[in-house]
């Protein structure tokens, strides 16, 4: 039997949020895919990390910016702006924030689910 599946990051099946920022997530056939939304001024360790008493995010990423820019800084000192369009993959260990005045949109295909465990929702 062929099964199909729609869903939408409107209706998503959880919503993590937090100071500035949202994280919602849609699983389904045993994967789930993020989509981060951050206003200008959020920095990851601020406003999410913080809460869940982490420096620096532990989680893998794997995704593409949609809108905006983010400045992604790793644990050896090594930065990186990301703008819409760019495809990332981004190890655990690292700080992240918006740039500009635009909000940041990004989609994450791996590592959606553990990312949104790392703090309670408010």
């Amino acid at each position: 039997m062929t099964e199909l599946v729609l869903k939408q990051f409107e209706k998503p099946d959880e919503i993590k949020e937090f100071e500035k920022g949202k994280f919602e997530l849609v699983s389904f056939a045993g994967a789930s895919l993020g989509r981060a939304t951050y206003q200008p001024g959020w920095r990851w360790s601020e406003h999410a990390g913080k809460a869940a008493g982490l420096a620096l995010c532990p989680v893998e990423h794997l995704g593409i910016v949609l809108s905006g820019r983010a400045m992604v800084a790793m644990s050896d000192g090594t930065t990186v702006e990301m703008r819409a369009g760019d495809v990332f993959h981004i190890g655990p260990g690292h700080d992240s924030w918006v740039v500009g005045d635009e909000p940041y949109v990004s989609l994450h295909f791996q590592g959606a689910e553990a990312y949104s465990r790392h703090w309670q929702r408010r």
